[in-house]
Formats: C-alpha cells, sequence, structure tokens
C-alpha cells in the first residue's frame, strides 16, 4: 500500500512540475507574443533624468545613453526628443549630457524614469510633419484596416510597415524623406494594433500571419493605380515584407525590399526579448516550444532566411551588430547568400529598429540611392 501510495505521489509530483513548466513556458513567451504597442522594448534599458536645461538634459550614465544620432526620450507622462552627447559640460561622473532638442508633450523632470525609443514624432503627418495626407480604410482580412496615404506623383508607391512594440508613428521618421522623393506612401496599421482589428488568439505572431494585412494593403496599392510598389519593412514589419515579397498573388509589382531590423529569426528574437524580461535561462527553451505551439511558428519555418531564394528584386538591408533582438549575423547571412539582389548597409551603435536614429543624414542619402533606380 506504502508503495502504491509513493508511486501515486511521485506522479503527481511529474505531472505537477510538468504543468508549472508548461505555464512558465506560456508566461515566458508572452514577452514576444504580447509585446504592448508604442512602448520601449523590453531590451531598452531605464534610465534617470537627473537635470534639464536650456537645450539640455542629463541622463544616468549608460551604453543606451551614449548612443550616437538622434532618439525619442519616454517616461510616464512626456515624449522628449535628445541629439549627440553634449561635451565639455559639467556633470558628475555617473551621468551623461545629451542635447534636448524638443519636448513634444509633458515635462522631464528630475528623478522621472525614461527609455530611449527610435520614435521622435509623435501624431500623424499632418501634425508631427506638416505633411497633407489622408486617411484610409483599407478591406483587410479580419476587418478595416486604417492607413494613411501621403500622395506623390510617381506611379511607385512605398508601403512602410512598423514592427515589435512599435504603431505607425515609427515609419514617421522616415516619412519625410519619402515625401521629398514625391513617392506616394502608404502607412497601415494591422492586426494586433490599437486602431485595427484584434488577432483571433490576441497574439503577435512576429509577421508569420501578419502578413496578410500588408498583402491586403498591397492589393489596394495595386488596384488604386500604382504600377509598382516598393515594401519597406522595419523589424516584423520586415519579416511580413519578405513574406509578401514571396507569397502574394500581386508580388510581380514588388519592385524593391527595404529592410530595417528585420527578425530573420524568431527563435533569437524571442529569446532576447524573454531574457530582458529576466526569465532564467532554463526557461527559455520551455519559451520557445509555448510559442511554437500557441502561434504555429517552427524552427524550419525560419522568416526570411530562404525566402528570397527565387525573389530577383533589389533589397536594401539597414542593420548593425548592437542589435539584441534581431541578431545581424542573419541579416549578413542573407547578403551573402545573395549578393545580386541584396545590399546590406551595416549601421553600428544602434539597437532594434533604430538604424535611422544612429545617423539620419547617412540613413537617408542611403535610403535615396536605393529608390532613385526604381523611381
Amino acid at each position: 500500500m506504502r508503495t502504491v501510495t509513493a508511486t501515486a505521489a511521485a506522479v503527481t509530483a511529474v505531472i505537477g512540475a510538468g504543468a508549472a513548466a508548461v505555464v512558465a513556458g506560456r508566461f515566458a513567451s508572452d514577452a514576444a507574443l504580447r509585446i504592448p504597442s508604442g512602448r520601449p522594448l523590453p531590451t531598452e534599458p531605464g534610465l534617470t533624468v537627473h537635470a534639464t536645461a536650456a537645450g539640455q538634459v542629463t541622463l544616468t550614465r549608460d551604453l543606451a545613453a551614449l548612443r550616437p544620432g538622434r532618439y525619442g526620450l519616454v517616461g510616464e507622462r512626456f515624449h522628449a526628443v535628445v541629439g549627440p552627447v553634449l561635451h565639455g559640460t559639467d556633470h558628475s561622473a555617473d551621468t551623461v549630457v545629451r542635447r534636448l532638442e524638443r519636448v513634444t508633450y509633458g515635462t522631464p523632470e528630475p528623478g522621472d524614469r525614461a527609455r530611449f525609443t527610435p520614435n521622435v514624432h509623435v501624431g500623424d503627418p499632418g501634425t508631427a510633419l506638416g505633411v497633407d495626407h489622408t486617411v484610409l480604410d483599407v478591406p483587410g482580412e479580419l476587418g478595416p484596416l486604417p492607413a494613411w496615404f501621403v500622395p506623390g506623383n510617381r506611379d511607385t508607391w512605398v508601403i512602410a510597415v512598423h514592427g515589435l512594440g512599435a504603431t505607425r508613428e515609427h515609419v514617421l521618421n522616415v516619412l519625410d524623406a519619402l515625401h521629398r522623393h514625391q513617392f506616394p506612401v502608404l502607412v497601415p496599421a494591422y492586426r494586433g494594433d490599437p486602431e485595427a482589428p484584434r488577432s483571433p488568439d490576441g497574439l503577435n505572431h512576429l509577421g508569420e500571419t501578419e502578413w496578410r494585412d500588408l498583402d491586403a494593403v498591397l492589393r489596394h496599392a495595386v488596384d488604386s493605380g500604382a504600377r509598382k510598389v516598393v515594401l519597406y519593412g522595419f523589424s516584423t514589419g520586415a519579416t511580413m515584407a519578405l513574406r509578401a515579397a514571396a507569397c502574394s498573388e500581386v508580388r510581380e509589382r514588388i519592385a524593391g525590399l527595404l529592410l530595417d531590423s528585420p527578425v530573420l529569426d524568431w527563435e533569437s528574437t524571442l529569446r532576447a526579448l524573454a531574457g530582458a524580461r529576466r526569465t532564467p535561462g532554463v526557461l527559455l527553451p520551455l519559451a520557445v516550444r509555448a510559442a511554437q505551439g500557441r502561434t504555429g511558428l517552427y524552427g524550419d519555418r525560419r522568416p526570411g532566411l530562404a525566402r528570397l531564394d527565387g525573389i530577383a528584386i533589389p533589397t536594401q538591408i539597414f542593420h548593425g551588430p548592437d542589435d539584441t533582438v534581431a541578431p545581424w549575423r542573419f541579416s549578413r547571412r542573407l547578403a551573402a547568400a545573395h549578393p545580386n539582389t541584396v545590399t546590406l548597409q551595416t549601421v553600428r551603435g544602434a539597437p532594434h529598429a533604430a538604424m535611422w536614429n544612429a545617423d539620419p543624414a547617412a540613413y537617408e542619402e542611403s535610403l535615396r540611392r536605393f529608390l532613385v533606380p526604381l523611381m
């Protein structure tokens, strides 16, 4: 009798441990599958505002605070834009002073916690940039997809799609440059965005189902007179662009791909995001398996790694070795495997989806050189 009881207890313990592992894996996978829109990714370190002065802000000294370039600085009640590090200013050894370009809303105060974000604009093309635009509802698989349409006089259109943790506001960083070159531009929201239909399971599929919304917008562009289309994707938006270029029934209209910080290996990205939420390393494999089961993602279907095999269209990748969310090595492999179609612009000192922020002028010049032949 004691043997039976002991065996039952052991089986119960194993079942309990297994159930706990399932719950833990599911919780850890939420780090990538339930990322809130419009907030800095968990890989961004928290900083403290120590002081502000005319055109200056003093922040905690951290590798993030020392990055080159121009960034949004977001706190609980404010959004500001910071420029380069200011050398020769008085500050303590554990702080850094950056140029404070503007405060979009609120007021950063000493003691406030803040994080960097790629978003330097808040609002829409009109309020943020003074650019005329129309608000459209594009019919999608799950319902209407809100989109900004900025008109232009070329017959090659650009469709620009944000990625992980972002909203359409992220695209405003490059929209002014696209508008200057007179491209018609569509900037859609897609499933899971606050303004768009909810994903049926409420999860982010890292582009593997979201691409169908991009396909709907692509079809709308073609039906509206676009002779050719350039797909411009950031992060998982780049994954969506690759999927559309491989699978869309109107893919012959795609003239080029612009991929910024592309997520080309979802397992690496999920591990990075879960790790940033302080998930113990032992739980990371469980998080991967949980994500597979919840979304249908599989290790032998890594987005992008093999999807340019038959796509003979010009492709420009902006990516760099400081991206801890979407490893740069996969972009290097992709460019090396397709030297006739893929060009890799290496950007150093930039975190995920912030390649423009590191050096806006150099980025926009590379963008211009890529787009000129497609005009």
